[in-house]
């Protein structure tokens, strides 16, 4: 992610629009390594939309296991110069995406822009089997509220949901992309696939659900052979036995998936106390996420 301190006046960046095309989209040029490719992204457009163009543009040419930055060329210095801090695309301009020198050695970034959000088979056929159901119910909803704010896309699986019903009404699944049942226990189905091929910019996918050694396990370790980071939410994902769990998450970790918890993946999603949707957050997190027995007891 890019780190500027520099605020100056963005007269050096762009020209004013000169061709005939809508007012509510602006010309670009992106540039990525040796090629170019003119297109277009709304008036307004800030830094996330940006990545998000970049990525479906250059797809997988661009290794995330980088740092990487997006520079502006300034007409004045005559080269290209780091983003400015709040930058919105207003005219037409050109930018490129630079990758750092320096490997990341442990990823773990999250951006809206390149994430999804897999809730898997939290059915109620599941509540009196699953240890701390109620509390991963509450915490998934509340990582649900978070994707809908923050503009995150959402798959839900539901397995054999004839015989198992469907997912508790507790999670508000209203925007979610895509729904679908499953008999196989991992979430990785064609289905899913095509739902993924639709978002070229997703890296990273936040997962959550039941059970934690079965369909969970499954599922990340499909989805990280497939090149995806994954970061599983342990305060969001149970199963029967809490040994069966214990040691799923630390299969997972050792395999480089991502374990952490809700709050920990909300905030670093707004990344800034002044990001636009900080207050909606902190609204979800105010009250501490149920504190049971998934921490502490086999």
């Amino acid at each position: 992610m890019p780190h500027v301190s520099v605020d100056f006046h963005h007269r050096t960046t762009c020209r004013m629009m000169a061709d005939g095309h809508s007012n509510n989209h602006v010309p670009v040029l992106l540039s990525f390594s040796l090629f170019s490719r003119p297109s277009f992204v709304p008036v307004g457009s800030g830094y996330e939309v940006l990545i998000q163009k970049f990525l479906s543009i250059y797809g997988r040419q661009i290794d995330l296991h980088r740092k990487f930055m997006i520079q502006l060329y300034s007409d004045e210095w005559a080269q290209y110069i780091d983003l400015p801090k709040g930058f919105i695309i207003s005219e037409k301009c050109k930018l490129r995406f630079v990758p750092l020198e320096t490997d990341v050695t442990v990823l773990g970034n999250l951006i809206p822009a390149t994430t999804v959000f897999f809730c898997c088979d939290m059915q109620e056929r599941f509540r009196p089997a699953i240890k701390y159901f109620g509390d991963i119910i509450s915490v998934g909803q509340r990582l649900l509220q978070g994707a809908r704010i923050l503009g995150i896309p959402i798959i839900v699986s539901e397995q054999y949901p004839k015989g198992l019903g469907s997912t508790v009404p507790e999670m508000d699944l209203t925007g979610a992309r895509l729904v679908f049942p499953k008999t196989k226990f991992s979430m990785v189905l064609p289905e899913t696939e095509a739902a993924l091929a639709e978002l070229p910019g997703v890296r990273s996918v936040v997962l959550f659900g039941v059970e934690t050694h079965v369909c969970i396990q499954q599922t990340a370790l499909d989805l990280i052979a497939r090149g995806f980071e994954v970061h599983i939410v342990a305060d969001a994902t149970s199963s029967r036995s809490m040994m069966d769990r214990m040691f799923a998450l630390e299969r997972m970790a050792h395999t480089g998936i991502i374990v952490t918890t809700s709050e920990s993946v909300l905030l670093q999603l707004v990344g800034d106390k002044e990001h636009p949707k900080f207050k909606e957050i902190q609204n979800i997190i105010k009250a501490s996420a149920p504190e049971s027995g998934l921490l502490s007891k086999v």
